[in-house]
């Protein structure tokens, strides 16, 4: 069983959490460890979480179509949490699948595992236990809505389809970025939409500095986040 960790700060300290939400390659992950290098904050990419669970559970043979199957295993799979140069990782049985998450099986099979409730709402814990190691920068889906919706920090990113799927196809990736928005935005569980008091980045024409820029600009301005 994974060792529970304590999940939210005392209600007396500021929430320091940046949650960057968005669309599939609307640049999230790039932006984000921008960010966290410049506020020397913790980066966590909860994307990254789920494609452990996924490569897990090919490991094991499960069916990824079974719901039941999938949360049992995301119930009893042995995990740990460790910071590792500012980057939060998720361990299994004390190891870190770097390179097998970022394989095409892993990602074919990333999408129904993190559709399943039981999965997300195990991840939402997870997640916010990550606020052990500090300040943090953290990016998926369901962040600003879902996992820290108590945090000022909130910031949705998008482009063009068009855009994004020029930069899916840069990084050597096919991918159907109109059906993955569809289902991502459609499932029962904590669905991608934009978090009450984001602010909405639209970096079609925006460098990976402008946009980083924008939201360093914008944690730097308010009080509560450390000079």
């Amino acid at each position: 069983m994974s060792t529970p960790a304590p999940a939210t700060p005392p209600t007396h300290q500021p929430l320091l959490v940046v949650a960057i939400d968005g669309t599939s390659a609307s640049g999230k992950s790039s932006t984000a460890r921008c960010v966290a290098r410049a506020l020397n904050a913790i980066y966590v990419d909860t994307g990254a979480m789920y494609r452990t669970l996924a490569w897990y559970c090919l490991q094991q043979r499960l069916d990824i179509h079974d719901e039941k199957a999938v949360a049992t295993a995301c119930r009893k799979w042995v995990t740990k949490l460790e910071c590792v140069d500012q980057k939060v990782r998720l361990l299994v049985g004390g190891y870190y699948p770097e390179k097998e998450i970022r394989t095409a099986e892993t990602s074919a099979a990333v999408a129904h595992v993190a559709a399943v409730p039981k999965v997300r709402d195990w991840m939402k814990k997870r997640q916010r236990d990550c606020v052990q190691f500090g300040p943090l920068v953290m990016e998926g889906r369901d962040i600003g809505t879902n996992v820290f919706p108590e945090t000022e920090f909130k910031f949705y990113l998008d482009a063009n389809l068009d855009e994004r799927n020029k930069r899916r196809a840069a990084e050597g990736v096919q991918e159907n970025l109109a059906a993955r928005d569809q289902r991502d935005s459609q499932r029962a569980s904590a669905p991608l939409m934009i978090a009450l008091g984001a602010r909405v980045i639209n970096n079609s024409v925006l460098t990976l500095e402008a946009t980083s820029q924008l939201i360093i600009d914008d944690v730097r301005a308010r009080a509560t986040w450390p000079k």
